[in-house]
């Protein structure tokens, strides 16, 4: 158990500091999760469009402001 949570958070945030971002990694992490995804049968979405209604209004509201 975690006592003093905001001691963590700086420590963590100081070591993400240190640290360069490598694309390389980064994109062989996203696309090792692709597959997954994919091999779990939740990409590619069934209908692309489901939900895009949503989004329309989220996007209005977003862009009225």
């Amino acid at each position: 158990m975690i006592v003093n949570r905001h001691i963590v958070d700086r420590f963590e945030l100081e070591l993400l500091k240190g640290e360069k971002a490598d694309h390389r990694r980064n994109l062989r992490i996203l696309a090792g999760m692709w597959r997954e995804a994919v091999l779990l049968g939740a990409l590619p979405p069934r209908d692309p469009l489901e939900g895009i209604e949503v989004e329309e209004r989220i996007a209005r509201v977003v862009n009225s402001v």
